[in-house]
């Protein structure tokens, strides 16, 4: 189970509304953060992610935790007749669905605000599901983990994109540091929330990732659960089925 990290430790929300209002706050600044923290490289996992989900013919597609639709728009690329984007952020929708209308994809893509740990749909509803670096902001994760195993259909695939650490000398070294010095920093620097930036790298490193994530995901029921870490292992895609 996965260390509890919140956002605002001295406020009387819980998790999930602290995570919420955080990225509504942050939602403006979102993707030129996310380009800069990571060097652009987010773009190249996102796009095995993608790669991983068309290898599977899926007709519809659900993209859990989705923010401003990065993934969601990518995964337009498909096939999929239908993909629904789901966030807890009404700020990171609304910038989301700006850039969908931009470019032509709003009678595809539909986004829509919805708690991952309560998942508005029917059972076996989707071919395929994705998170990319949002399963670490569940408040329960097991809990979210059973809903997205419920609404998944037999047979499909269940694709994980998240931050790890790196185990191997100098990566982690170097990864910590950066995690520890430099994204607060940079957070305080382009971020109206000073918070936000300190709990994003707090969260990954709390994150039960590798082998551990695996074996939560057998133990709510997947299977053929395999993991493949990125970059020296910032990153890990993982992959799972019903």
């Amino acid at each position: 189970m996965s260390k509890k990290i919140t956002p605002y430790k001295d406020s009387d929300l819980n998790k999930k509304k602290q995570v919420e209002q955080m990225f509504d706050t942050i939602s403006t600044n979102y993707d030129g953060l996310n380009r800069v923290i990571s060097f652009g490289i987010d773009v190249k996992w996102r796009k095995k992610v993608v790669k991983m989900v068309s290898d599977t013919n899926p007709s519809s597609v659900l993209d859990i935790a989705t923010g401003t639709g990065d993934l969601a728009i990518s995964l337009a690329q498909t096939g999929a007749k239908e993909v629904v984007g789901l966030d807890l952020s009404e700020g990171m929708l609304s910038v989301g669905r700006k850039k969908i209308a931009e470019k032509g994809l709003s009678q595809k893509i539909r986004m829509i605000q919805g708690d991952s740990e309560a998942l508005p749909f029917e059972d076996d509803r989707f071919d395929a599901i994705t998170v990319a670096f949002g399963v670490r902001n569940f408040e329960n994760l097991e809990q979210g983990l059973s809903e997205i195993l419920r609404v998944l259909r037999p047979g499909g695939i269940f694709v994980v994109l998240e931050t790890s650490v790196p185990t191997r000398f100098p990566f982690k070294q170097g990864y910590h540091f950066y995690t520890k010095n430099l994204l607060p920093l940079i957070g305080k620097i382009f971020s109206k929330d000073k918070v936000a930036y300190s709990y994003l790298s707090e969260s990954a490193a709390a994150f039960p990732h590798g082998e551990t994530f695996n074996n939560i995901l057998r133990n709510i029921g997947f299977n053929r659960v395999v993991n493949k870490p990125q970059t020296m292992g910032v990153a890990t895609i993982y992959s799972a089925s019903k």
